[in-house]
């Protein structure tokens, strides 16, 4: 053991096996793990840590084949209270142009030791310059800061596509459970900045041009069915922390608990991609096993159809008996690729 935290690469170098050298990456991969360096939250943070990479169940056998990339580690995209809010960057050895911001999350909870580059192993084959973001984590912050540490990263990353060798029209954004909701919102209800700001950061758009994620939450207000709340209920109980909405209290200078549940529930709608869906929303992929009972497959179904009848491409490819991740997951990933290789091909002048 050499720390707590793994190494799947160095700063360059080529892929070829997990390399179990920390305390979290056993954890990460369903190897044995020590729970000794979790805090007294062990048993909710290696649930959450199971949710965010377990999730993805990645077999060392699925590899494709070897992959040449370098690793830009710890980009500082943003700060607040004190922390520093960080991507890495995966630049493959022949870049396509083209970026893929990959949401780090499970159960809204982000980690950088759930960096795994094998989970991109086909987007970098292919050519993607993958930017895997952390965003600020559960049980500290909830859902709506998530979303608004997305829409920073997503611009800084624009700001700065010159630097780091990709064209600011070709972004797209993926990840699975918490990072498939993560990823729809900043599809339906990413922005174009705002154009009379003194900040060049917020003047930068937000939006990407293409969607692909696994089994993500949709619609927290009608969970599996038409009128059942998830806010932190129900099936996602377990995940009450990222639905603790707070507002800041100016007369009592401190972040105060949103008790009132109207106020909860509109909260919830704007949490809710499928409430932002409009006509010029980007190319959606949903990949989800019709088995799952914490994100049910209507979750998926739902979104695409509200996509559709917006006119909006989108697709829902079902996993017939595959519950919330299943064995060959990373082999799909080639259907995630094959989403971007359409959508962000470069278009000829």
């Amino acid at each position: 053991m050499v720390g707590p935290a793994c190494r799947c690469i160095e700063t360059a170098g080529t892929y070829t096996e997990r390399q179990c050298s920390g305390r979290w990456l056993p954890l990460l991969l369903g190897c044995d793990f020590d729970p000794a360096i979790l805090s007294e939250d062990a048993t909710l943070i290696r649930r959450l840590l199971l949710t965010l990479v377990a999730l993805a169940l990645l077999p060392t056998a699925a590899v494709a084949g070897d992959v040449n990339f370098s690793r830009q580690e710890d980009v500082i995209y943003g700060r607040k209270f004190g922390l520093a809010l960080t991507f890495d960057v995966l630049r493959p050895e022949q870049p396509n142009g083209a970026a893929v911001v990959w949401v780090i999350s499970g159960g809204w909870f982000s980690a950088k030791e759930a960096i795994q580059p094998l989970f991109v192993t086909e987007l970098l084959n292919r050519g993607y310059t993958v930017f895997a973001v952390v965003h600020g984590s559960q049980p500290r912050f909830t859902i709506p800061e998530c979303i608004e540490d997305l829409n920073r990263a997503v611009r800084f990353i624009r700001l700065h596509a010159e630097e780091y060798g990709v064209d600011p029209q070709r972004f797209g954004i993926t990840g699975a459970s918490a990072g498939g909701h993560l990823s729809l919102m900043q599809g339906t209800a990413g922005d174009e900045g705002n154009a009379s700001a003194n900040d060049s950061l917020a003047r930068t758009p937000s939006r990407v041009q293409a969607v692909a994620c696994f089994f993500p939450p949709t619609d927290f207000l009608n969970y599996g069915k038409e009128g059942e709340v998830a806010l932190g209920r129900g099936v996602l109980k377990d995940f009450a922390a990222p639905f603790d909405f707070q507002r800041y209290d100016q007369q009592k200078r401190a972040f105060v608990r949103i008790t009132d549940e109207e106020e909860i529930l509109k909260i919830g709608r704007q949490i809710s991609p499928v409430n932002h869906v409009s006509a010029d929303d980007p190319p959606t992929l949903i990949i989800h096993g019709d088995a799952d009972v914490l994100v049910p497959i209507q979750q998926a179904q739902i979104m695409v159809e509200k996509l559709h009848r917006a006119g909006v491409t989108a697709e829902l490819v079902v996993k017939k008996g595959a519950g919330h991740g299943w064995p060959d997951l990373l082999a799909d990933m080639a259907l995630i690729a094959d989403w971007f290789d359409k959508h962000l091909a470069k278009k000829e002048n």
